[in-house]
Parts: structure tokens; sequence; C-alpha cells
């Protein structure tokens, strides 16, 4: 049997792991009984008891009363006797007593529900603000990205430097957002895919989320899953800053945690400013070599972007020449088909 203390020390431990479960507490007892006041016992979601709140005429009483408190998130004060009927206090289940004891036990049901986990994927200013927003909203948050740091994320359980699925894998997330805003976008999303979650949304323009969609597709992602990330991400709000379209993701999150069948599919006008700039320069037409940029500097032959070679992600080698691309899908496109870019058609098309 485990020790009060035991009890208490495994709770601390089921609510950092984000598990939920009912405490149980005898806070009043009739003799004869086996459990005195003060008595405890965690209740998980499978109904399996870890501790001792009474035998078996207790029991079946406090599983089947733990689930419906974890199923709603109300506590409940239950009472086991042997004159159910009888004048029982207000707010009070009364549950009759099947074997021979004659005792009574007041027992009261605290659930303790699981804080939803959110992965935060990117270092942008709106992936650091939604974060700190996720954490006050009820939210357990992980963030990862190369180089993220402590520092970045203060208010997150765990902060990941790199992308790695396995590890993101096993913290399972219930959601995802991908945060990267034009760093690693191809590379958030597929780890996201990788993660596995019931939501994965993507702050993005509704332009750019197609371009992205079909080129996960290509990739061999299965096309249900892409075509299931929410993006543009969020509720409507007409948010402009990194703050505020971070609380329209939140509200997004909110809205899915509360009624997982919700469409939290939103096109919002807040991404798509987040993504103009980027989305006018892929408009462009570039009609300088790939190197024509300066010093130090390359011109993406997909998109037209100016890359510094410096602190390029992506490049590639051609009849012995380097190119340098934005995101990993501009170097994709370009290693298909370089003469066709080379040509001058890639960045207008």
């Amino acid at each position: 049997m485990l020790s009060s203390d035991a009890i208490l020390e495994r709770a601390t431990e089921l609510k950092n792991r984000g598990i939920a479960f009912v405490m149980a507490t005898v806070v009043r007892c009739e003799s004869p009984t086996s459990a005195k006041p003060g008595a405890k016992a965690i209740v998980d979601a499978d109904g399996i008891i870890s501790g001792w709140i009474g035998g078996g005429c207790a029991q079946p009483a406090v599983i089947a009363t733990a689930k419906k408190a974890l199923a709603d998130g109300q506590p409940r004060l239950i009472r086991v006797s042997p004159t159910k009927g009888g004048d029982v206090e207000s707010g009070v289940i009364d549950f009759g007593m099947t074997c021979h004891s004659g005792g009574t036990l007041d027992i009261f049901l605290e659930p303790f529900a699981a804080r939803p986990r959110v992965l935060i994927i990117g270092a942008s200013p709106a992936a650091q603000a939604l974060s700190a927003l996720a954490q006050r909203s009820g939210f357990d948050v992980l963030a990862a990205f190369p180089g993220a740091d402590a520092e970045m994320y203060p208010d997150a359980v765990q902060v990941i430097d790199g992308l790695e699925p396995e590890i993101l894998r096993s913290s399972r997330p219930r959601f995802i957002v991908v945060a990267t805003q034009g760093k690693r976008d191809e590379e958030g999303l597929e780890t996201a895919l990788a993660a596995g979650a019931a939501t994965i949304a993507f702050i993005a323009s509704g332009r750019k989320a197609e371009k992205l969609r079909a080129y996960l597709k290509e990739r061999g992602h299965p096309p249900e899953r892409v075509d299931a990330v929410v993006s543009p991400a969020g509720v409507e709000i007409n948010a402009v800053t990194p703050e505020e379209i971070a609380v329209s993701v939140l509200a997004g999150l909110i809205k899915a945690r509360r009624d997982p069948d919700a469409d939290v599919t939103s096109q919002t006008r807040s991404t798509a400013i987040a993504e103009r700039t980027a989305e006018t320069r892929e408009q462009a037409t570039v009609t300088m070599s790939p190197q024509a940029a300066g010093s130090g500097e390359a011109i993406d032959p997909v998109c037209g972007m100016t890359v510094n070679i410096a602190s390029a992600d992506y490049h590639s080698e051609h009849a012995g020449q380097s190119y340098y691309f934005c995101c990993a899908g501009c170097q994709h496109s370009f290693e298909k088909a370089p003469e066709h870019y080379l040509s001058g058609a890639g960045a207008s098309a």
C-alpha cells in the first residue's frame, strides 16, 4: 500500500507528465471501515487505483465517479453507506454498500486534467509571443528549432535545440504550430508531420501554404495529412504585429481544445500581411545571373530572392557552379530541372 507521501509524489509526477488523474481522499468515516480520514488514492483514466480508500464496496463507486469527474472536470463528494436513500446533505452522491461491513465512507474526488501540449516549431517573434500566451492559457508549451534556448522561450516546459522528429514525437503534443515564417518552412512542416498531432497549424499566407503543400506531397507525404494542415492559422482578428498574430493563433488552439470537431481554419489577413514581403519577392522577375547580387550574396535562380552566401542553408552544385537558395523548396525545384531556371524562365514563371 502506498503511503500518503508516495501518493502525493506520484500525483506530482503525473501532473508534470501531463497525464490526467483523480485524487480520491477519505474525508469522513463511520466505523467499521478499513479506510480512515486522510487516506488517499489516485485513479487514472483506465480506472486503476493506486493507494487505499476502502475495499470492494467503495472501489466500484470511486472508479465510476472518477471517470465522470475526468470527463467534465468537476469534483465530486460521494458517500458509500449501507443506508442508501436516507437523509443526505446537498451535493453528496449516495452509493449503497453491497458488502456487510456496515460502515460509511465519505470520499472527495478531485480531477486533475492534463494540460494539452502544444509544440511550437520556429524561432520567429510570433512563435516566442505565442509561447508566453499559450502557457498562461492552460497549455504546456514545447519549443523546438535549431538555436532555440530558454532565453528565447522562458515560459516553455521544454526547449529543444534542433528538429529531431523522434524526440518531438516522444513528447506527444496534441497541437503543433509551425511558426518558422520563412526560415526552414519546409523542414518545419516535415518535422511537424513526422511528430504527429491532432492539429497542425502553419502561420503563412494561403498562397504560400498551397505551394508548400504541393512540395510536401511531391516529397511523398500522405496527401490527406498534408491537406489537414491548418493554414492560414488562427482566428480572424485583423492582426498585424507578432503579438497580435500570436493571439489569433492561440484563439484557434483554444477553439480546437474546447471543441475538437470545430473548424479552426481561417483565412486571416494577419498571416497574409506577415508573408506579403516574401511573396512580393517570389513574384519578381530576375534577369541577373545567380551570382550578380553583390559581394557575399547570390540570387536564388528559382524565386529571385537575394541570399547571403555565408549563412545560406541550401545550396547545390551544377556544372561546376554553386547556386544558393532561400528555402528547401527552391533547391528541390532547381535540382529537378536546373536548365529550366538557368535559362531565365524560372523566376518569372
